[in-house]
């Protein structure tokens, strides 16, 4: 079995901390090192897709809900929400309960 380690995490700002007051942080989870090389890589999906969302914006034919990098970017969201539901402590847990978002959305 592997160790697990207490990691800090921020949504918003794709952020992996080992120190909690290193930034704001919104979920308090524990993992191998090999889910946190998971939750990084999709992290890092959501930044290279923003790239990509932020170029779409700039073409006028293109509608926002026909465009994948949308349902790229949600499906990235969900995946983060589902590993820190996982992961999480309780308080996080329940936190991603109240939003619902898990139940709106499954993963493939």
């Amino acid at each position: 079995m592997e160790n697990r380690k207490t990691y800090y995490i921020s949504v918003g700002a794709g952020e992996i901390m080992t120190v909690p007051n290193a930034s704001p942080w919104e979920f308090k989870i524990q993992a191998t090192d090999d889910e946190i090389t998971r939750l990084r890589q999709i992290f890092d999906s959501s930044q290279d897709n923003s790239v990509d969302d932020f170029l779409r914006a700039h073409i006028p034919f293109v509608e926002y809900h026909n465009d994948s990098t949308n349902d790229i970017h949600d499906e990235n969201l969900i995946n983060v929400y589902e590993m820190i539901h996982q992961l999480g402590d309780e308080e996080a847990r329940n936190h991603i309960e109240s939003m619902g978002i898990l139940n709106n959305f499954t993963s493939e």
